[in-house]
């Protein structure tokens, strides 16, 4: 299907984009044992199966083929248009019998506001035995009041801006759910990782407490040591049963984006991450102000208004036309002993209070003013979102450094409190402190640095740059 091809191709530019970034730094030292059957999905793949399986993306692109339709729906028709009248008449006083009818054919110019139409009639008569038959050309053209087809031209403006507006929120829709799959990948990737800690620190812990039930078989270590490492484990446990739940959740809207085919077996891979992306906000903003697609769309609503202001004045206008013709008139069918008639005149249509006219003008004029309005206040809003969301992100960014520098630390200090245990030097509880805070810092790692890759992709959806103007052209 040619929509499904579409963004296809639109969801393999953005993956490559995505991988074409510095790698995710390592959070986790620990690994699963991955049995044959699994198997390693990428964000690329990830994004490529979701664009063949999830219909979601095919419900977002498939409004677009509805604006094909939007001017004929909206516009006056341009049909040629055939009329036909027949009846049989049966004079009963007179017994006889006779037929009548009309054919017109007419059409309408929209964009000069011209009508031209071509008739034949004929008519049975109680008079006369002999049927009237007529047969006329006219030409119709409007001067005020869609004068020269003005007000049809300003439609097909007010048509085509909303036509563009609508496809920039397609893209808006369609960017916004895509932003959506490649969180969801960044989250199961974290949730993967954070299940591998878990289950390694689970491990190990489980190995600490059977060397402390060794040492107090030989009356080194005490009771009350084993019973602290157990309830260490147990804590343990309890971690871990907390993350496998959040590991399948997570898991599940990634099966849900790929309908669930050929899902089982699947583990992700460290995705792409922007440790090489530059946030230059005053730079950024300027661009985005200037060649945005949010920012187009709100120039073209701002004009939509200031058309629909122009309509309304015209259509406030009298409908005066101009008419020009020729009518033929005769007897029979054949239109004998015709005579002929060239014709001009004028026809004025003048409603003196246009209460409903009047208040569609002075409605659209209020529009355009709140349009204008909503224009300035979202131009603020964004000024604010992106000052903030980059704040946000060079907060993360300095987070995953502390986080960095604090498992190194916490590693060298449960080295040596490993060592500082085993003579004796320092307390179980001291031990298992440094156990915990290398933990709780690997954790902090995972959760700032998956932040990280999210709010970056959140600057560059809001910035309208998640797809590129490569991908555009194929919409």
């Amino acid at each position: 299907m040619k929509t499904r091809e579409k963004y296809k191709t639109v969801l393999l530019g953005l993956a490559l984009l995505l991988t074409a970034k510095a790698v995710f730094a390592k959070s986790g030292d620990f690994a699963i044992d991955k049995p044959v059957t699994e198997h390693v999905l990428g964000i690329e793949e990830f994004i490529e199966l979701a664009a063949k399986n999830d219909t979601e993306f095919e419900a977002i692109l498939i409004e677009e083929l509805t604006l094909q339709y939007r001017k004929d729906l909206k516009l006056p028709a341009r049909d040629l248009v055939l009329d036909v009248k027949a009846d049989y008449d049966f004079f009963v006083s007179q017994d006889r019998e006779e037929p009548e009818g009309a054919v017109a054919l007419s059409k309408l110019f929209p964009n000069s506001a011209t009508s031209v139409s071509v008739g034949y009639e004929t008519n049975a008569s109680f008079s006369s035995r002999i049927n009237s038959t007529e047969f006329s050309v006219a030409v119709s053209q409007a001067i005020a009041g869609d004068a020269f087809g003005r007000s049809a031209r300003l439609q097909d403006k007010i048509v085509g801006a909303e036509i563009e507006v609508i496809q920039h929120q397609i893209i808006e829709a369609y960017e916004d759910y895509l932003a959506e799959i490649v969180w969801a990948y960044y989250d199961w990737y974290a949730a993967y990782e954070n299940l591998n800690i878990s289950r390694s620190s689970y491990q190990d812990n489980l190995k600490l407490l059977k060397n402390i039930e060794d040492r107090r078989k030989s009356s080194i270590a005490l009771a009350i040591d084993v019973n602290k490492i157990k309830l260490q484990v147990l804590a343990k446990k309890e971690k871990l049963i907390e993350l496998e739940e959040a590991y399948n959740n997570k898991f599940n809207f990634i099966e849900t984006a790929l309908r669930f085919k050929n899902t089982k077996g699947l583990i992700p891979k460290e995705p792409g991450m922007y440790s090489d992306f530059i946030i230059s906000f005053k730079a950024d903003f300027g661009r985005f102000w200037k060649h945005s697609r949010t920012y187009k769309m709100l120039e073209l609503l701002k004009s939509k208004t200031s058309l629909e202001v122009e309509k309304e004045a015209d259509d406030l206008l009298p409908s005066v036309n101009l008419r020009l013709g020729y009518t033929m008139n005769g007897d029979n069918f054949e239109i004998d002993n015709d005579e002929g008639m060239v014709f001009a005149g004028i026809s004025l249509k003048l409603p003196f209070s246009d209460q409903v006219d009047r208040a569609q003008y002075e409605t659209a004029r209020i529009q355009r003013k709140k349009t204008g309005l909503q224009a300035a206040n979202t131009h603020y809003r964004l000024f604010r979102d992106m000052r903030n969301l980059s704040l946000q992100i060079e907060k993360e960014r300095q987070l995953v450094e502390t986080d960095q520098e604090k498992i190194s630390l916490a590693r060298s200090i449960l080295a040596d409190e490993e060592e500082n245990y085993s003579y004796g030097k320092v307390t179980l509880n001291d031990y298992i402190s440094s156990v915990n805070v290398l933990d709780t810092n690997r954790f902090n790692l995972i959760e700032h640095n998956t932040q990280y890759q999210k709010l970056i992709v959140e600057w560059l959806r809001l910035t309208d740059r998640l797809i590129g103007e490569k991908e555009l052209k194929n919409f």
